[in-house]
């Protein structure tokens, strides 16, 4: 079983969106998926139909109780998509951080979970919270490879040099490094802003950059008003072709370790 994570310490910049979109196309190609809601704001479990407030369990219950393979399978949510499953988040994990306190082991509470779900599913992508606590250290420490989704623009470039700080202190404290691939959203060509940013981060992060661009595409928005995976509402669309092709070097990159 592969464990991606989609994280950026900056929101609004993709990283929901190139979630759900790279587990509809593994899906696709029959792979079984399962989706992890880390984010507090839940927008993944939301883009589903998923109501968090409606929740028994969720993946907070991973972390203020022991669960078995059983429970962990209970919280669980099923899609329309016979081959996606989420497991979903709800407001309370915002509260997670200070419910746990200085309670010691619980930076691979998600990665022995998923374990336990080995047998059950291919590839397991998780959609972080845009801020440093227990929710993103768990999810990077239970990853083989980050996607870091940066907007073309100062800011998320901003966002993003916070991140790198974050991996490499994490990667200090790893037995078992783990690779990550940053890539470029909301691309514009049209735009001078969009075009600098691109430049910056060729330069600044060379072989960790993907070498293609997710460019704006208002597909995106429209299937999510539909509650679609986006190549299930527009296979063919700019933004789609571009999110096939970085799925392919993902894969290209997980098969080369």
């Amino acid at each position: 079983m592969v464990v991606w994570t989609v994280a950026n310490q900056k929101g609004g910049v993709g990283k929901t969106t190139t979630t759900i979109t790279l587990g509809g196309l593994l899906a696709e190609q029959g792979f079984r998926v399962l989706l992890v809601d880390t984010d507090p704001h839940a927008s993944l479990s939301y883009y589903f139909g998923i109501e968090s407030e409606e929740l028994e369990l969720s993946v907070y219950d991973l972390f203020v109780q022991k669960e078995n393979k059983e429970q962990i399978l209970q919280s669980l949510c099923p899609t329309q998509y016979s081959n996606i499953d989420i497991l979903p988040a709800t407001m309370g994990l915002a509260t997670l951080d200070k419910a746990l306190g200085h309670k010691s082991g619980m930076g691979l509470v998600l990665k022995k979970a998923l374990a336990q779900l080995d047998d059950e599913y291919d590839y397991v992508l998780m959609d972080c919270p845009p801020v440093l606590g227990v929710l993103m250290v768990n999810a990077l420490a239970a990853s083989s490879n980050i996607i870091l989704p940066t907007q073309t623009e100062f800011l998320a470039l901003k966002g993003l040099d916070r991140m790198m700080k974050t991996m490499e202190l994490m990667q200090n404290e790893q037995s078992s490094p783990f690779s990550y691939t940053i890539v470029p959203t909301m691309f514009d060509k049209r735009t001078k802003a969009s075009l600098l940013a691109y430049k910056h981060l060729q330069e600044l992060y060379g072989k960790h950059l993907w070498a293609g661009v997710i460019p704006i595409d208002t597909n995106f928005r429209n299937a999510s008003q539909a509650q679609r995976v986006p190549s299930d509402f527009a296979s063919s669309s700019r933004g789609i072709v571009a999110y096939r092709k970085l799925l392919s070097h993902l894969i290209q990159v997980e098969t080369g370790r």
